[in-house]
């Protein structure tokens, strides 16, 4: 008998895990092995949160034969679910129409549409508040779906968060809630799986990403694996919730790490004449050993920006230890639109033109290219600071929609009469909508975050 989950000294054999995926748990007859003559359990999905993350699950779901209710707090995104307007632009309008007419996705606001789900995913913001882990959206959909738990039916959860969580939190909320245990043939399934969705990625998708699985016994396990089996390519399965909650920092971690270092490097290099990007390239063509970075106007996102604080709050807390490394990455990272802003200032003042009354023309608000994911991204306290300085800020970005411009920013089309009447021109975001030779051709002066142009007398690459 594999012991029950929720006492801390607890660990899962790892061999009985596996044992307990490779055999497939079949949770239809978990579902009735408290009663005979139950009802089977549908395959019916519910996913908390239909962003970035929820969308596509959701989507892919009902392209495998299941019945899923998108669940959202936000009724504005429900009503253009609805609509077939999607939000998420991993998922097009084609995809999500597709979906409605199956008659198998629904998405809605009201909580009682949650009733008999065989699978919850929970894929909800987990944000910074003042520098502290903001669990309270895991919190409200654990205590929103609780009452809705039978027996046999799995919950999982997604969204990022410090390694305990799922064992700490989600599980005693739940129990309380449903007043069924978790585990054993009466109770219901829990576990963690971290989402890797890339937001504009086109080559790694929800589908062909490798997707971590984890649950606290084996039978919870082998049916999150038996899930997500049914919609994504390869599974990868590991011994509890802590070691996947920790993959997911521990992925986002490495490459804070290192952006900033790179980041370092850069401002190092500017100032001893060095071109770094020159030396990441040639850097690069090691075959072993290094894997490249590149510098950047700072880290956006959901991720980069907030994960890593994640893994340093809970060793902090846990075992009263400062996590060095994030420290050090969150300070450079952080402090990069203030290094964007200086290098701006810095080549003004060497054309004789002060910052104040300028006209300024940011490329990019979205945190990455070909998205118009705004979330944490730098280009929003570079834009904010300029404002702050008195220049005149436009901004180019065709994918973030005016909700998303910061105050003071004028939002305008890429087009040579706005290039031409700016004093300075600042590649935050090298979208592929915009044409680099357009920029070069009429610009008086480029800043040029992200080496979209080659340097030259009118570019500065950072």
């Amino acid at each position: 008998m594999i012991a029950t989950p929720h006492r801390s000294e607890s660990r899962i054999n790892f061999r009985v895990l596996m044992r307990a995926a490779a055999y497939r748990y079949d949770r239809r007859a978990m579902a009735g092995a408290h009663d005979p003559h139950a009802d089977p359990i549908p395959d019916r999905l519910a996913v908390i949160g239909q962003g970035y993350v929820g969308l596509p699950l959701a989507v892919r779901a009902v392209e495998q034969g299941y019945d899923v209710v998108g669940f959202d707090v936000d009724r504005a995104k429900v009503t253009r679910l609805l609509a077939g307007d999607s939000p998420v632009e991993d998922i097009t309008a084609e995809r999500l129409a597709a979906a409605l007419a199956s008659g198998r996705y629904r998405a809605t606001s009201d909580p009682a549409d949650l009733a008999g789900f065989s699978v919850c995913v929970i894929s909800v913001p987990t944000p910074l508040r003042e520098g502290l882990p903001d669990l309270s959206f895991i919190e409200s959909a654990a205590a929103t779906i609780a009452p809705h738990l039978r027996p046999g039916a799995t919950v999982v959860l997604e969204s990022t968060t410090y390694p305990g969580t799922t064992e700490e939190l989600v599980l005693p909320m739940l129990e309380a809630g449903s007043g069924i245990r978790c585990g054993g043939p009466d109770g219901f399934h829990l576990g963690y799986s971290p989402e890797r969705i890339d937001p504009g990625n086109a080559v790694y998708t929800f589908e062909n990403t490798p997707k971590v699985v984890s649950g606290i016994d084996g039978p919870s396990l082998a049916a999150i694996q038996g899930f997500y089996d049914r919609i994504v390519d390869k599974t990868v399965p590991v011994s509890s919730p802590k070691e996947a909650e920790l993959t997911k920092l521990l992925e986002n971690t490495f490459r804070h790490v290192n952006i900033a270092l790179v980041n370092e490097l850069a401002m190092f290099a500017n100032d001893l004449g060095i071109d770094v990007w020159e030396a990441i390239d040639a850097a690069s063509t090691k075959p072993f050993g290094f894997m490249r970075f590149t510098p950047g106007p700072g880290v956006g996102g959901h991720c980069l920006p907030i994960d890593p604080s994640y893994l340093s709050w809970q060793v902090k807390r846990s075992l009263g230890h400062t996590f060095r490394f994030v420290e050090l990455a969150n300070d450079v990272n952080e402090h990069m639109p203030d290094y964007v802003v200086r290098r701006l200032i810095e080549a003004l003042n060497d054309r004789a033109l002060p910052v104040r009354g300028r006209r300024i023309l940011l490329l990019g608000l979205a945190y990455k290219r070909d998205t118009g994911d705004a979330r944490e991204s730098p280009s929003s306290p570079i834009a904010t600071k300029l404002v702050d300085l008195g220049a005149d800020v436009r901004a180019a970005d065709p994918h973030v929609t005016p909700a998303h411009v910061p105050a003071g920013v004028t939002l305008v089309p890429l087009t040579a009469e706005e290039i031409e009447a700016a004093d300075a021109v600042v590649v935050l975001v090298d979208h592929s909508a915009f044409d680099p030779s357009l920029v070069a051709g009429h610009a008086r002066y480029v800043l040029d975050t992200r080496r979209w142009l080659p340097a030259g007398p009118t570019v500065d690459v950072l």
